[in-house]
């Protein structure tokens, strides 16, 4: 069949007619146990009472007003969003791109009012995934997503991911930030040492430059905090946020210290949906549920749990497998070169799973932070025939 679209997605034949809980059900309601999440968005799982009742009760009042105009819900969600962090002032997206580049911009106009335009160097890590609008491509530095988009953008300086040596020889006087996922998702399911992200904020702190995360992925309880960098005592000056946030609905925000925010005045950004009513009904909705007591402590449990399940299953496999990834609900396993992530995602498909490929090889799970540990034996158990069918496969 012709399609409009524009070919950027090659999805597989399957498709959903609607979700429940942490499973998705085709148009003969076969299940399918949903462990990617819509790629970390669905936090909730699917149809979250509590979400869809916010959502419904909005969309009876106030759909749309611009900024143009006070949302009173927008108040509301920003001091939820600095009562919990390190932050004083929020911007409100529609998704983690914008805020990513929202945020960057923020960072270099800081520089600029403090007499320091040329100032304008960010460093970044390999295999970070920052978004795919232009700043955001080259902030992330991966050559496949770069290629035909040229020229690259000047000022990105790229360091191996946990390079303490090589950040201590880049970092100076010309770094305006230092750029990094607490938890690398797209990157190989990849956690940089507490200690690192400490080095990062001594550094930024000697050197002047400003300390910024991108937790599009990581953040909103993911890890058994509310935003990944708060296991390592290690604040940053701004951080994007986006996916999780929303629980499905098209929110994403970037958070700022008072002394950067400050900065960014009437004129120097801006967005037509960002902040809209129907988002800020959903992100309030969400974050109550997030804070509820004993919702990041299960997080805990089951994200250990799951490992624990993943870590049989490599010692199970271990011509296959290479080592477990992750921390909380973002995991992975990496494979050798035997087999194709993406391949054994497809396999894993084939056993009622739905589960993802990141780089470096590695099978990423992010599933819905309501996940029990019921949940994931019935994912370990599928994922443990999609690897045996790839070991017969392989050995012929």
């Amino acid at each position: 069949m012709t399609s409009n679209l524009v070919p950027t997605y090659a999805p597989p034949n399957l498709v959903f007619t609607r979700g429940e809980g942490v499973y998705l059900y085709d148009a003969d309601d076969k299940p399918w146990l949903d462990f990617i999440a819509g790629i970390a968005v669905n936090s909730l799982g699917h149809c979250h009472p509590a979400l869809v009742d916010a959502l419904k009760s909005q969309a009876d009042t106030l759909w749309h007003l611009s900024n143009m105009f006070e949302v009173p819900a927008r108040e509301q969600l920003a001091k939820r969003y600095c009562d919990s962090t390190f932050a004083d002032l929020v911007f409100f997206t529609n998704s983690g791109t914008e805020a990513v580049e929202g945020m960057l911009k923020a960072a270099r106009k800081y520089h600029a009012d403090n007499n320091q335009p040329d100032r304008i160097e960010i460093l970044t890590f390999a295999g970070a995934f920052h978004g795919r609008t232009y700043g955001a491509i080259n902030a992330g530095g991966n050559p496949a997503y770069l290629k035909g988009f040229g020229p690259a953008m000047a000022g990105f300086v790229q360091l191996p991911f946990g390079d303490e040596e090589a950040f201590l020889a880049a970092i100076s006087d010309k770094t305006a930030a230092v750029l990094i996922e607490p938890v690398q998702g797209e990157g190989g399911v990849r956690a940089a040492d507490d200690e690192f992200l400490q080095l990062l904020r001594a550094k930024c702190d000697e050197t002047g430059a400003l300390l910024l995360y991108d937790e599009v992925q990581c953040g909103a309880g993911r890890t058994g905090k509310l935003f990944a960098h708060q296991w390592s005592n290690a604040e940053p000056d701004g951080m994007a946020v986006a996916k999780g946030v929303g629980g499905g609905f098209p929110l994403g925000a970037f958070l700022l210290t008072q002394k950067v925010g400050e900065h960014m005045v009437v004129g120097t950004h801006g967005s037509t949906f960002g902040g809209n009513p129907l988002a800020m009904a959903v992100g309030i909705a969400l974050w109550d549920e997030l804070e509820k007591p004993g919702m990041m402590d299960h997080v805990v449990k089951v994200g250990n749990f799951l490992k624990q399940q993943l870590a049989a299953l490599a010692d199970e496999y271990p011509d296959l497998v290479v080592e477990t990834r992750g921390k909380g609900l973002l995991v992975g396993l990496k494979l050798n070169d035997k087999l194709v992530a993406k391949e054994v995602a497809g396999l894993a498909r084939d056993e009622g799973l739905l589960i993802g490929a990141a780089g470096d090889n590695v099978i990423r799970m992010a599933p819905p932070l309501i996940i029990t540990e019921d949940h994931a034996r019935e994912a370990l158990q599928k994922l443990g025939k999609a690897l045996q069918k790839a070991r017969d496969s392989a050995s012929k």
